[in-house]
């Protein structure tokens, strides 16, 4: 055995209780964290009579799927449709935002367009709260006759989502090497033709996390599908609204709701992971 091999060994035992302390360190905050989704779960399995004793996991006799029911087909709350609803509005916001997003980006990082104050400009409408964007955008569409349509989310949610994407895409845009579009354009393609057939595919990691970071977003919005919407637009999320009754809050059923609303979500960030964490993180070295 060579010393060089020991060494290694010894670094390995040194470093093995840091490693076993930030694993445990992380498993802690990701549990907590993840409180409130692991309460709704199991709220969803309890009796209507054993929500009242939160502490109390339901257990054998005292689970039930009745939220479920409730949730699947309860004649208030049309799951079908509130979920397609959700899909197409959270798809076609994910393709608008990349379609105005990428020739954006490259005008404003390549181009020279109106310089670097128009990216952060766009980037700074994010820092904003939601909320102070609800009664114009709201006013605007009741004049437009568009409320309660999914045309109505879609143009929101892609208002809301652009300027995280933009921000992702251009610093994208600024790390690749630049001589790669001189010499297309050399040969005389131009710069929408390089755009298109060059830079974009370059971009796929980060089209990918902008794509899957704007579903997740467009999914999960609560404030603008509420107040924009009542019966036909309803997504899924907002939906859960329905089970708030005169008669009390049917916090069971909207915890079923809850659970099945985020199955799509947590699917989609499973398998783009990885492209999740190289979009983010392109740029970081530059």
């Amino acid at each position: 055995m060579t010393a060089a091999t020991t060494r290694r060994r010894r670094s390995r035992g040194r470093g093995l209780p840091a490693r076993v302390g930030t694993t445990v360190l992380v498993s802690l905050i990701a549990l907590v964290v993840n409180i409130p989704f692991i309460t709704a779960i199991l709220t969803s399995f309890k009796t209507t009579a054993g929500i009242s004793e939160p502490l109390t996991p339901p257990i054998g006799g005292a689970a039930t799927l009745e939220h479920y029911r409730n949730a699947l087909y309860a004649a208030g709350y049309d799951f079908g449709s509130y979920f397609l609803n959700s899909t197409i509005i959270a798809v076609c916001a994910v393709v608008l935002v990349l379609a105005i997003a990428i020739p954006a980006a490259y005008a404003i990082v390549r181009l020279g367009l109106a310089g670097r104050w128009l990216l952060n400009g766009v980037a700074g409408l994010r820092l904003l709260p939601a909320i102070f964007f609800v009664l114009p955008l709201f006013l605007m569409f009741q004049n437009l006759g568009l409320i309660d349509t999914l045309w109505a989310m879609i143009i929101v949610d892609t208002f809301l989502n652009l300027p995280i994407v933009m921000v992702l895409v251009s610093r994208a845009i600024a790390e690749l090497p630049i001589e790669i579009e001189e010499a297309a354009q050399l040969d005389g393609a131009s710069s929408f033709r390089t755009l298109v057939a060059l830079v974009t595919p370059l971009l796929a990691p980060t089209l990918v996390a902008a794509g899957t970071i704007t579903f997740l977003f467009t999914w999960n919005y609560y404030l603008f599908a509420v107040v924009m919407t009542t019966t036909q637009a309803r997504t899924i999320v907002a939906g859960a609204t329905n089970f708030i009754t005169s008669f009390g809050v049917l916090w069971g059923d909207i915890s079923a709701v809850t659970v099945l609303s985020v199955a799509v979500p947590v699917v989609l960030s499973v398998f783009a992971q990885r492209y999740l964490v190289q979009g983010l993180a392109a740029g970081a070295t530059k």
